[in-house]
């Protein structure tokens, strides 16, 4: 049985990422920054008949909290496959200008979206480098492509986010870096952007649906062996390739 570990998986994208990995026959870590709402969503999966998943209290913001869901997770095993780092924020609405947006807004937004990908990644890769095929996915966004943001022509060219935005292209050359360091590896580490999608995240404003953006996302988490790694993936911004423009 596969393992894997989904941050920020409570609800919304994350949480139907973790029922879709549980119907392909994983074992999900539910990462929550609550454990209370981790609980919660683990109850209404296994009430749908899925049993394979326990919550794990993680604030991927917060060093002990991550080391402390290491120290839990390699309690119960010695191998991980699946590292989806889905935690995010997006720091307020749209838009999020370069002249007004508070540095304080800045940084919170980069110690979700970057620095806790970043530490997470750090904190359990030893689980999986135990894995014969370990998968890292980055979930990150359109609005982190600095190609598209800087193209007129693209669709939402006029939606800019300086936090959010800078944020994801950040991870977005994390995902690059971390796949060129691991690229004799079995790793595969990719970024997927889920789309624009109707989630608490965005007021319910978007056109796609949390089913098929997680399963783009769980596409890459079940990426075999001769697939890619170090790219961006986004059925939205690039519909005839699946791969967007850094």
């Amino acid at each position: 049985m596969k393992h894997a570990l989904i941050t920020g998986a409570n609800k919304s994208i994350g949480f139907e990422t973790a029922r879709q990995l549980l119907q392909q026959g994983f074992y999900v870590y539910l990462g929550s920054r609550q454990l209370e709402n981790g609980q919660q969503a683990v109850a209404q999966l296994h009430a749908e008949g899925l049993s394979q998943v326990e919550p794990v209290q993680l604030d991927v913001t917060d060093r002990t909290s991550v080391q402390a869901a290491r120290q839990a997770i390699g309690q119960k095993t010695s191998v991980l496959d699946v590292l989806i780092n889905n935690a995010g924020i997006s720091g307020g609405g749209v838009p999020q200008t370069a002249i007004g947006t508070d540095v304080a807004v800045f940084k919170e937004v980069f110690d979700t979206n970057l620095f806790g990908v970043v530490q997470t990644t750090q904190a359990f890769l030893d689980l999986l480098r135990a894995s014969a095929a370990p998968r890292i996915v980055n979930v990150t966004s359109g609005l982190g492509s600095v190609s598209l943001n800087a193209d007129p022509a693209w669709k939402y060219y006029a939606v800019k986010t300086a936090a959010y935005g800078s944020s994801k292209a950040a991870l977005n050359m994390y995902t690059i870096v971390l796949a060129y360091e691991l690229r004799d590896t079995p790793f595969k580490v990719n970024a997927v952007d889920p789309g624009y999608t109707a989630t608490d995240f965005n007021h319910h404003s978007g056109p796609g649906s949390v089913p098929d953006a997680a399963a783009r996302v769980v596409k890459a988490a079940l990426m075999t062996p001769d697939g890619p790694t170090g790219q961006f993936f986004s059925d939205d911004n690039a519909p005839e390739t699946g791969i967007s423009p850094w």
